[in-house]
């Protein structure tokens, strides 16, 4: 059992990896796609402006869903669950609905996908630090780190709550508007962010003591 234990161990972030890989692979084919088929991207107009923001934050969200797996991946080693082999496609199916949901006339039902994806995320992420944490393989990096309490959560949490809440505005008919181009430009501003923090993250994992 004990060598079976380490060749899940071992093998798994190659099977994770090879997984999302092919995810992500027909959620950027999805978008290109939509990319080609919508014509009024191409016309200077709000409606194009609006279009390509969307557009846009969705491509960094799609990234940044890669950077957080790979990244795990690579720093870490703990046995993996039947879930870890699942929740790719959960997230994929997620992602697939998001780009499916582009268009300044459906941007409620995007930002409520964009919500349920950063909860998923966030709780992906919380998942894979409490079970590398029981592994001595990566006792190194959590010596000295506390284990997470519900006061990390508060600010994740809150941005769900901002993202859903802007998402059932929009979609109970605010119309592409002001407020439209500020969810847009502040989720966009959100993802960067992420991707910023999980920049840093990782430096600060494979610095040399």
């Amino acid at each position: 059992m004990n060598t079976m234990r380490t060749r899940a161990k071992e093998h798994f972030p190659t099977v994770l990896l090879t997984l999302l890989s092919i995810v992500q692979a027909l959620a950027l084919e999805l978008l290109w796609g939509h990319v080609v088929a919508t014509g009024y991207l191409y016309s200077l107009s709000w409606m194009s402006a609006l279009a390509w923001l969307q557009i846009t934050a969705t491509f960094v969200g799609l990234v940044l869903v890669w950077v957080v797996y790979a990244s795990n991946v690579t720093r870490f080693i703990w046995v993996p669950s039947t879930s870890d082999s699942v929740l790719p496609f959960m997230i994929g199916v997620l992602e697939f609905m998001l780009v499916e949901t582009l268009g300044p006339d459906e941007v409620g039902q995007w930002l409520i996908c964009m919500a349920v994806i950063f909860a998923g995320m966030q709780w992906i992420g919380h998942s894979t630090m409490r079970r590398a944490r029981e592994d001595d393989a990566n006792a190194a990096f959590f010596a000295g780190r506390p284990r997470a309490g519900w006061n990390d959560f508060y600010a994740a949490a809150s941005v769900v709550l901002v993202l859903a809440a802007a998402g059932v505005y929009e979609w109970l008919g605010a119309g592409p508007g002001t407020f439209t181009f500020i969810a847009l430009t502040g989720t966009l501003i959100l993802l960067s962010w992420q991707y910023y923090q999980s920049v840093i993250f990782w430096n600060r994992s494979v610095q040399e003591e």
